[in-house]
């Protein structure tokens, strides 16, 4: 079975990553795309709402997909999120998985600095999907990595987790940007700032 895991600290989830899930899947013929919520990413700043949060508005998004599931195994082990110690479970628990895991452009040049980037291209093969503004140049890699990085076709949208936390604190609109049970959940729960109320 082929499998795509799709990491990140979805914060919260939105179209671009439901997009590049599709995209990866459909472009490789992937069985399911495993969405993976990080605890606290190596990355990044530490998440606007908690991981709870995080992970919840994955779960109540991707339920309805017969190829998404949610993993929340990052999110149950706590501390930083290092891809590596997540693949060497995941083929511990699921040794005849063929492993792919799925990431934006902005990220396919970050890749040697990955910790156990040595280790990762062994064990998987990577998918890059493209972003507005961002190159997809795979000469900029060494070739151990390059080899292992294949891309994904994607409608480019413009939407950042950073843009869509920003807009909720200004009392802007994010419906429509993000899959409607996030929308539902923001509203619900009073994230980002948003006043608590009933879904619409």
């Amino acid at each position: 079975m082929k499998v795509g895991i799709m990491g990140g600290t979805f914060d919260p989830l939105h179209i671009g990553h439901m997009l590049a899930a599709e995209a990866a899947r459909d472009s490789y013929e992937l069985d399911e795309v495993w969405f993976m919520p990080s605890h606290i990413p190596p990355h990044k700043h530490a998440a606007g709402v908690s991981s709870e949060d995080r992970l919840a508005m994955v779960k109540e998004t991707v339920k309805g997909h017969e190829c998404f599931r949610t993993l929340d195994w990052e999110v149950n082990r706590g501390g930083v999120s290092y891809t590596i110690e997540t693949v060497r479970m995941l083929q511990e628990h699921y040794p005849d998985i063929d492993l792919y895991f799925i990431i934006g452009a902005d990220m396919v040049q970050y890749l040697p600095k990955w910790q156990g980037i040595e280790e990762i291209v062994q064990r998987l093969t990577f998918i890059g999907v493209g972003r507005p503004g961002t190159p997809l140049d795979l000469e900029e890699l060494p070739s151990e990595i390059a080899d292992k990085v294949v891309l994904a076709d994607m409608p480019l949208v413009d939407i950042s987790s950073t843009m869509l936390r920003e807009r909720a604190a200004e009392g802007k609109s994010i419906r429509y940007m993000v899959p409607e049970a996030v929308f539902n959940y923001v509203h619900r729960s009073g994230l980002y700032g948003v006043q608590p109320r009933s879904a619409d």
